[in-house]
């Protein structure tokens, strides 16, 4: 069989995973494939619940506005549906007391707007989208432990049902389930490389960057209403002289989430009284003012697997056709940066524009470079800035040679992106995976970088909008 995607050789597509990743894919696939069947180590719940298999399900998720581009692509109406159901929509820099590079940034009018409502209840809507297509099934409560087929194509997936490893259930064989194609969307914790070793095929190199971040959360009622204070949120952005962060922002019914995070040798604390405690760690008290005010509503949770991974499948090696990986498990990202879902969605956009191009034949080395395009900025800005943080190790944290310069001109950028809109608003552009990173050396940006004064900023945290 010929190594390609099209509608014409996929009959049955399989996607392992049903997190964001997963389920985008299997919205992009149903447009090629007869049918797609999802495979989920979880049972579903029937709300907007959290379930075992998001283990940062209980920390901050928000969704850049490159995500939210991608989604109404893939979904359309999806952010109109998204608001109805009470996500907050927050506008940065108006509605944010932000401190980063030893600045307070101006809340002039919002350039970018992200959603920061739960994780389950977006990936519940986008459950509820998904599903509503009868060319899609869903096997819950499996996990796949290895693949069909051989190092030159896969041809299925051998999957278990999950707990049948012990006792009653021991005597459970693997069952075979057939596909043409196979996507791993199993996130961060992928087993591709057991399962292509398996087939006498070879796992993908991995670039790996680790700072040791690690970080905690919990929810908290709001305070009452303080009129000397608009903001709807916090962000105090760490950087490698001052490697403590925190976060506030709104979930919705007067809810916040707070995230505190640290360094591997200083973490947050999952003990409730030391938690507000080490929010004083913070360059300015004003978090932990607000955390004194709030009342808590949650147990603390801790997080540690923050390390960036890329995985290489675009290199050469000895690989089967009809295998690809999206999401997680193909770049993860330090979860602090926000990206993971707007990723997601993207890369699903990718696989959507790879396998209906009239001009290239999709094969599967084809989508995957697509696939790992879709990622590169989002890892360009993270990797990026996690690699300047004491302690930074893994083979993604070597320099190279024109990183000097480049660093050089980003902490220009960061310098004056707090005062001047000229830098500013392509700077959030940019973050928010809106614009390019080339954006920033546009001719105007640059005269302003290179030549332009740093402008002053607020001295102190801007309780109150500009003009307010």
């Amino acid at each position: 069989m010929a190594d390609e995607l099209g509608p014409r050789r996929t009959r049955h597509a399989v996607v392992i995973g049903g997190s964001l990743a997963g389920l985008l894919a299997a919205r992009v696939l149903s447009e090629h494939a007869e049918r797609v069947t999802v495979v989920e180590r979880d049972r579903y719940p029937e709300q907007a619940d959290a379930r075992p298999g998001v283990p940062q399900g209980r920390h901050l998720h928000v969704l850049i506005e490159g995500g939210q581009r991608a989604l109404d692509d893939l979904l359309p109406g999806f952010m109109d549906e998204l608001h109805a159901l009470g996500a907050p929509k927050v506008g940065v820099p108006e509605d944010m007391i932000q401190w980063q590079s030893g600045k307070w940034y101006a809340r002039t009018p919002a350039t970018v707007h992200f959603y920061t409502g739960p994780r389950d209840q977006l990936e519940w809507l986008v459950r509820k989208r998904v599903f509503a297509d009868p060319r899609i099934e869903i096997v819950e409560g499996h996990e796949a432990v290895g693949l069909l087929g051989d190092s030159s194509r896969v041809r299925g997936v051998l999957l278990r049902e999950r707990g049948a490893g012990a006792g009653a259930g021991a005597s459970k064989e693997p069952r075979t389930l057939e596909a043409d194609l196979v996507v791993d969307a199993s996130g961060r914790s992928t087993r591709a490389a057991d399962w292509l070793a398996g087939i006498g095929a070879e796992a993908p190199h991995e670039e790996i960057l680790d700072t040791g971040l690690a970080y905690a959360t919990r929810v908290y009622r709001s305070p009452a209403d303080d009129p000397a204070v608009d903001a709807v949120g916090y962000y105090v952005v760490p950087n490698p002289s001052q490697v403590y962060g925190g976060v506030v922002l709104p979930l919705g019914d007067g809810r916040h989430l707070v995230t505190l995070s640290g360094l591997g040798d200083d973490p947050p604390p999952t003990d409730e009284a030391l938690f507000e405690k080490y929010a004083r760690k913070l360059p300015h008290p004003v978090v932990g003012d607000w955390i004194a005010k709030a009342e808590p509503m949650s147990s603390v949770y801790g997080f540690r697997k923050t390390a960036n991974v890329r995985r290489r499948y675009d290199r050469p090696g000895r690989r089967p056709a009809g295998f690809l990986a999206t999401g997680d498990a193909l770049c993860s990202f330090n979860p602090i940066y926000g990206q993971g879902m707007a990723v997601a969605a993207m890369s699903a956009v990718a696989l959507r524009q790879a396998l209906a191009d009239p001009k290239r034949t999709p094969t599967t080395r084809r989508v995957q470079r697509a696939l790992l395009d879709a990622s590169k900025q989002a890892w360009d800005i993270s990797a990026g800035a996690d690699k300047k943080m004491p302690g930074a190790r893994g083979d993604a944290a070597r320099a190279g040679a024109l990183d000097k310069v480049t660093d050089w001109y980003l902490r220009r950028v960061q310098e004056r992106a707090a005062g001047d809109p000229v830098v500013g608003t392509p700077f959030r552009a940019a973050l928010t995976l809106t614009a390019p990173l080339t954006s920033l050396f546009a001719p105007a940006v640059a005269r302003a970088v290179l030549f332009g004064p740093v402008r002053e900023t607020p001295a102190e945290p801007p309780l109150r909008r500009r003009g307010a």
